[in-house]
């Protein structure tokens, strides 16, 4: 358990170390959206173990509108880049809780009855990274007509979701992306939990709330959830 701590450890400082030197994002609208796309492919080539699956991610990144879409119409991160900032903001919040919640996890009798396995820092970046890639490619630009302050009438362009966008729920859809382009996750049950989850009660149907308590004993859902929240709500991203 020990080294496995001091590995997550060792492996979660140089992480936060990329970004912090990336100097990327400063506020939530203050970004450079170059600078954040280095921080991403930088991060993926130090972390991830496997190189195939590594350059399809960073494959999947540069092609996609990953690093134009918003992150939502009107919730948070509603502009251009949103989706990309917010993702890489919710990385770095679950990299800085890791080691802590980790080793709260390791207390508990769950952890001394060996039902869960600790989490590595390839699962916290790859979880994180991945939660909200059901977003790509789902937006669109509607003008709206609106006054501005003087009252005159103006255009204002809105985000709205694609309306022939189907989904089998948040989390799950960008499970489903993420086994596409890493297909080697499929044993990693840890992490598909973790995003197919990330939005708690939300985005779960009666049956599957009945679930839901059973997810809770993953440590790396509820590291998601709050690196997820934390990101939103403190960072207004």
């Amino acid at each position: 358990m020990t080294e496995n701590l001091e590995k997550l450890k060792s492996q979660v400082q140089a992480l936060i170390m990329i970004y912090d030197e990336s100097d990327c994002i400063r506020g939530p609208k203050n970004f450079d959206i170059t600078k954040v796309k280095e921080c991403y492919m930088r991060m993926a080539d130090y972390i991830i173990e496997n190189k195939d699956e590594c350059q399809s991610l960073k494959n999947y990144l540069s092609e996609s509108d990953f690093f134009k879409s918003p992150a939502s119409t009107r919730f948070h991160g509603n502009w251009d880049c949103g989706l990309a900032v917010h993702t890489l903001l919710v990385t770095v919040q679950a990299l800085r809780f890791a080691l802590s919640l980790a080793e709260n996890y390791h207390l508990s009798p769950l952890a001394q009855s060996g039902e869960y396995c600790p989490y590595t820092a390839e699962d916290v970046f790859l979880s994180a990274l991945c939660h909200d890639f059901c977003k790509t490619g789902s937006y669109k630009v509607e003008f709206h007509n609106t006054k501005d302050i003087n009252g005159n009438w103006t255009k204002k362009p809105v985000f709205k979701v694609k309306p022939e966008i189907r989904s089998l729920g948040h989390g799950n859809e960008s499970v489903l992306i993420m086994l596409k382009i890493m297909p080697g996750l499929i044993d990693r049950r840890n992490v598909i939990e973790a995003v197919s989850r990330h939005m708690g009660f939300s985005d779960l149907s009666e049956l599957e709330k009945l679930n839901y308590s059973n997810f809770l004993k993953n440590p790396l859902v509820l590291l998601l959830q709050l690196a997820d929240q934390s990101a939103a709500a403190w960072w207004d991203c």
